[in-house]
């Protein structure tokens, strides 16, 4: 109970600098007034309410004796009630009912299960509790007709979490390597998807990231949030700062600079760069030297390409040279192009509007291809230009009203990420 109080009374503190900002000088005498003194009264009196019983599932514990196992391979779920006395009128109403909640076909080889037994001189099984997976589950109550049965949810516990590394061959190495969730490169790359090309990483570029991570029966299943993160990539710092603006989280830079800028770094999400722009390219089919005007992403066919700007489908059509292809006219200064797709994605079509991120094709090796890869094309004014080399203004930064929130916010997570080793 102590680390409650303590916990209240950072709170006030914090809750007392932050007055100070945002409030009139009467407005903060008022929380003044409320003292350290009055936040462990507080806690005094919170001690003294009897603490709820422990319940498991939301089953009051005390009450059963719990049984917990997994299922094997190729055992039914009639199998199981079954073994512990269940009647098959029973089981037979609950194979009735909506998938929704139980779906007895899909029972899953592994996961847990529980049966809670009143503890008489004779088991009588009253609860059994199956997990769809690590954070979701249904119960259901065996001695009533009709059965009745409901789904639930763990709780989830968020842990503080710092990670920091160096790139030695890639980000998802180095994240594995310092024991880091892995799925944080993932998180990483879409929060600087504007600044950082992720396919240009380099020996020697370093990280650091302070986030939340959830758990539940002490398990990771993924990371929550992102409370700060620092890049170094290629000697050049990018600051990543979350912040709410007209009700909406987004990461801004140590200027106040939206990250999210009018177009993505690339395409595709992981992949490597096989041939570059240039005036003047050996064409491996052709045999011939003439101007690739493109960047090519070589992937496996079947990967998601994702337009890198809001727009409206100009083409989705087939070229002899770059088999199926779209190009999007993002406005009235810039339009891309995604050749040698293996199909278009869902809607896409001449007049549809689409936005930054969206799917609209599959890598493929149609038209002249050696093999799957992504011919990814940048036009500014009617001109191509090296997709890599395009600076895009960013967008939405931090309004003049909210930059004294911001500037203290920004601050404590710089400080907070310089302290990460």
């Amino acid at each position: 109970m102590k680390g409650w109080k303590d916990a209240l009374i950072v709170c006030l503190l914090a809750l007392g600098s932050l007055a100070a900002v945002y409030l009139s000088p009467d407005e903060l005498k008022a929380v003044s007034s409320l003292s350290v003194k009055d936040a462990d009264q507080i806690a005094t009196m919170k001690e003294a309410v009897v603490a709820p019983e422990k319940r498991v599932y939301g089953i009051p514990e005390a009450q059963y004796a719990i049984e917990y196992n997994t299922v094997r391979s190729h055992q039914f779920l009639s199998d199981i009630l079954h073994s512990y006395g269940v009647d098959m009128g029973t089981i037979h109403a609950i194979s009735l009912l909506p998938d929704t909640l139980l779906n007895e076909r899909k029972i899953k080889p592994g996961n847990r299960y529980a049966i809670f037994s009143l503890t008489d001189s004779i088991p009588h099984p009253v609860w059994f509790v199956y997990e769809k997976d690590d954070m979701h589950y249904v119960r259901v109550k065996l001695d009533t007709m009709p059965v009745v049965a409901t789904n639930g949810k763990k709780p989830v516990e968020y842990k503080l979490r710092k990670a920091s590394g160096t790139i030695e061959t890639s980000l998802w190495e180095s994240m594995l390597n310092s024991g880091t969730n892995p799925m944080m490169a993932v998180e990483l790359s879409e929060i600087y998807a504007w600044s950082i090309d992720f396919f240009g990483l380099q020996e020697g570029d370093q990280y650091k990231v302070i986030y939340e991570e959830s758990y539940v029966d002490s398990v990771s299943i993924g990371i929550h949030q992102i409370i700060g993160a620092w890049f170094r990539h290629s000697g050049t710092e990018f600051w990543a700062i979350p912040f709410y603006q007209d009700s909406v989280k987004s990461f801004f830079d140590e200027k106040g600079n939206s990250l999210r800028k009018a177009f993505l770094k690339a395409p595709l999400r992981f992949s490597r760069i096989s041939s570059g722009y240039s005036n003047s390219r050996f064409h491996p089919i052709l045999k011939i030297y003439r101007p690739h005007h493109g960047v090519d992403y070589a992937a496996p066919a079947g990967t998601p390409v994702h337009t890198v700007g809001d727009g409206v489908v100009q083409k989705a059509a087939w070229d002899r040279g770059g088999g199926y292809f779209v190009r999007i006219k993002h406005n009235s200064v810039y339009t891309t192009s995604y050749l040698h797709l293996s199909r278009f994605g869902k809607g896409i079509k001449p007049g549809a509007y689409v936005k930054q991120g969206d799917v609209i094709g599959y890598v493929g090796s149609t038209g002249l291809s050696t093999g799957p890869h992504l011919d990814f094309r940048f036009y500014k004014n009617g001109s191509a230009v090296n997709p890599l080399r395009v600076e895009a203004p960013p967008v939405e930064p931090i309004a003049e009203q909210n930059m004294a929130a911001y500037n203290i916010l920004k601050e404590i997570t710089i400080q907070s990420l310089k302290a990460v080793n």
